[in-house]
This record gives structure tokens, C-alpha cells and sequence, in this order.
């Protein structure tokens, strides 16, 4: 079975276009300007898609690292015979954030908006459930994008403003 090549949306095209006019703008003397490449078809790409477009339109967004970091215990010596050995091991330490925090942390238009990426078959875990209940409650906006051009569409719906035709 082929595997489908990937097609840049009109969405994804459109962003493009307008950052690199942005660019333009902010860089009239520069003679050789590089355009800046979005993808949809990686939770990477995307969240970047989504917190460029969003602070593009005025908003605010930011990437939120949840993982923890790594804590290297490792120690290299040579022994007594002159073999180099390593002891210990790499120790991952949890993260400070809330459990099922979201991914992208916004602020559009007033209002606070969490978003979650979602690739693929990837779903929502229980701890990410539990936040999005958290969320709404307290009156904020949730929401799962699962690619950019409907990302696109609902903050269109939102937010009232016909930004991006794609």
C-alpha cells in the first residue's frame, strides 16, 4: 500500500505568505529574504503553526514544555586495568506543570484559550480530560486542533474575524 504524500494546505500556504510579508516589512534592506516553512503534518509543525498565526492576529501564545528534564548521574573513569567504564545512569525528572496541561497556552481577544495538539491517532488522556474540565469551568477556552486548517476555521468562528480564507 503507497503512503499519501503529504499537500501543504491553503491554510498552511496563506500563514506563509503573510509572515514573509511581515518579514519584508520589518527587513526593507534585505536583499535575499527566506520564507519561512509550516507543516500540519507533525504535533511540532503544528504548534508551531498555531502559536505563529495566533501571535500574528495579536494575540499571545506560548509553548508549554510539560516533559520534565533529564538529570545525567552517569561518571566516566578508567579503571585499574586502563578500560574506560561509565557508572550510574540518566534520571528523568517530572515536570513542574499541571498533569494534562495543555500544549499551547493563549491569550486571544481577551480570553484565556488552552490548545492541545493532537497527530494522527493520538488522544486525549485522562489527566488532559480532567484539565480541559478544569479549564472550562473556570471559564476559559479549550480546544483540540487536530490540523491547521481547521484550527483555521474555529478561531475564525471564535473570534469573529475572517483572517485567513483557508
Amino acid at each position: 500500500m503507497e503512503k499519501l504524500r503529504y499537500k501543504k494546505p491553503e491554510a498552511i500556504r496563506q500563514l506563509e505568505a503573510e509572515i514573509f510579508e511581515l518579514k519584508k516589512i520589518k527587513y526593507p534592506t534585505v536583499p535575499y529574504l527566506t520564507r519561512q516553512e509550516y507543516t500540519d503534518k507533525t504535533a511540532n509543525g503544528l504548534t508551531k503553526s498555531i502559536c505563529d498565526f495566533i501571535r500574528l492576529h495579536k494575540g499571545q501564545a506560548e509553548r508549554v514544555n510539560s516533559m520534565g528534564r533529564p538529570v545525567d548521574r552517569r561518571q566516566t573513569f578508567i579503571d585499574v586495568v586502563g578500560i574506560k567504564r561509565t557508572i550510574g545512569n540518566i534520571e528523568w525528572v517530572p515536570g513542574t506543570t499541571t498533569a494534562g496541561t495543555a500544549d499551547i497556552s493563549a491569550t486571544i481577544a481577551g480570553r484565556s484559550v488552552k490548545i492541545e495538539v493532537k497527530i494522527g491517532t493520538d488522544r486525549q488522556s485522562e489527566a488532559q480530560r480532567q484539565y480541559q474540565k478544569n479549564i472550562e469551568t473556570a471559564g476559559g477556552i479549550y480546544y483540540i486542533a487536530k490540523d491547521f486548517t481547521s484550527f483555521v476555521e474555529w478561531y475564525n468562528l471564535k473570534f469573529g474575524k475572517e483572517i485567513c480564507n483557508g
